[in-house]
């Protein structure tokens, strides 16, 4: 059997708990929600065959800036026949033009090495159930007001424009800021994932003030399962551990056209990844 026996077609919602089952096989935490969420941001493709969804991928375009490529998943019974080859073919037709970005897998990197795309950093994915630890002085919720500053601050730090994301968050989650002078210098955002809540993105002016962020949402949740995701050039992962964080894995952040971007905040984001969003 060839893989033109397998049909791409647009993702619509009606594959949602098709692609819920194949996460679950791939071992991720996704639910429905998640899904749901990472859907509503992007484009995709489903792969079918025989009336059953055997592969996915998502586009998530951040304005004409760039777009993450997301959720590419293939189901075991169909590897190794270059279905993973033609659903980034596909995602390449969606993203255009745009410069892209994914978080691979150890069993991706090799396709996407092919594809293009280079290495920027690698991604560690710290999660567990956290203690008890005295809530930081300076950061406090954000308002609806603080959505727009938050928007910008995000859109200097990942380097595109993710205003979507950030309202969507707003919608389904909660945001706490750091002020200087009246002003957002710092932002947190926390929802509902998989087992339990995931704390991203965080954009900080350094690495006390991403800890300071991230703390705020750890003492207000003891006993409780969370997830952050962040990548080994902030320096966070040593001190993501010591609040019972555990790293339990990861994946390696690239790009195409293969350029490592400089920025001055810190910036965790997760891949509506593999993250985030996935």
């Amino acid at each position: 059997m060839q893989t033109n026996e397998i049909e791409l077609t647009a993702f619509g919602p009606e594959y949602l708990e098709a692609a819920i089952r194949l996460s679950r096989q791939a071992g991720w935490p996704h639910r429905l929600e998640d899904w749901q969420m990472a859907f509503a941001l992007s484009e995709g493709i489903v792969a079918v065959e025989d009336g059953r969804v055997v592969g996915t991928v998502l586009v998530t375009p951040y304005k004409r800036d760039c777009a993450t490529i997301n959720m590419v998943i293939v189901d075991e019974a169909v590897r190794g026949r270059g279905l993973g080859r033609k659903l980034m073919d596909a995602a390449f037709r969606i993203a255009g033009d745009r410069p892209l970005r994914l978080v691979a897998t150890a069993e991706g990197l090799p396709l996407y090495d092919k594809l293009g795309f280079g290495e920027s950093d690698a991604v560690l994915q710290h999660q567990g159930v956290v203690g008890e630890i005295a809530a930081p002085a300076e950061p406090e919720a954000a308002s609806t007001a603080d959505v727009e500053a938050i928007a910008k601050l995000d859109r200097l730090a990942f380097g595109a424009d993710r205003g979507a994301l950030i309202a969507y968050l707003a919608k389904v989650g909660e945001f706490a800021v750091l002020r200087r002078d009246g002003r957002v210098t710092g932002f947190a955002a926390l929802r509902a994932f998989g087992r339990g809540e995931v704390i991203g993105p965080v954009v900080a002016a350094d690495l006390d003030n991403a800890k300071a962020l991230v703390a705020h949402f750890i003492a207000a949740r003891p006993g409780r399962f969370l997830r952050v995701d962040t990548t080994a050039g902030t320096g966070l992962s040593v001190w993501l551990a010591e609040q019972g964080l555990a790293h339990v894995g990861g994946g390696i952040a690239m790009m195409k056209p293969p350029i490592r971007r400089a920025a001055d905040p810190i910036a965790n984001t997760f891949a509506l990844a593999n993250q985030a969003l996935g």
